[in-house]
């Protein structure tokens, strides 16, 4: 997907446990990378968004997290696209279409048009994970891979 896709991957493999949690700048605010801790949650109180003008790359650092993924073109808004925060919220449906469990090695990559729902536990008890999200411009990308 062109340079912006080896700018961010080559920061993702730069990383280990004991990076700083902190916004990076990789490319101003077309490229930023966020690394920060939390527990692993339920998906009763997970969220469900997407994204317009970032793709997300989510990894994990430590530790390991579920993820879902919806078409947003298929799910009932919840709350209205923020456009200064990038983010529509969703209602979750029944049926999960797709769910990968994550961890330190494997990532998910999210476009806009992809609804998705990280932070979920695997399993039955949280988990404290420390990740890393790469938000990329979309107009970094060759258009070919926007393409619903």
């Amino acid at each position: 997907m062109g340079k912006a896709w080896q700018t961010a991957f080559e920061f993702l493999f730069s990383l280990d446990e004991n990076t700083e949690e902190k916004k990076y700048y990789l490319q101003g605010e077309d490229m930023f990378a966020m690394v920060t801790s939390y527990e692993t949650r339920s998906p009763e109180i997970a969220v469900l968004e997407s994204h317009r003008k970032y793709l997300d790359i989510q990894t994990v650092i430590k530790g390991r997290e579920g993820m879902a993924w919806f078409p947003a073109s298929e799910l009932a808004v919840k709350q209205p696209y923020d456009e200064q925060k990038d983010v529509e919220f969703y209602h979750c449906p029944d049926l999960r279409i797709a769910h990968a469990n994550i961890f330190p090695g494997i990532f998910a990559v999210f476009f806009p048009h992809d609804a998705h729902m990280p932070s979920l536990m695997i399993g039955d008890v949280p988990e404290c994970v420390k990740k890393v999200v790469v938000k990329v411009n979309v107009k970094l990308l060759n258009a070919q891979f926007l393409a619903v």
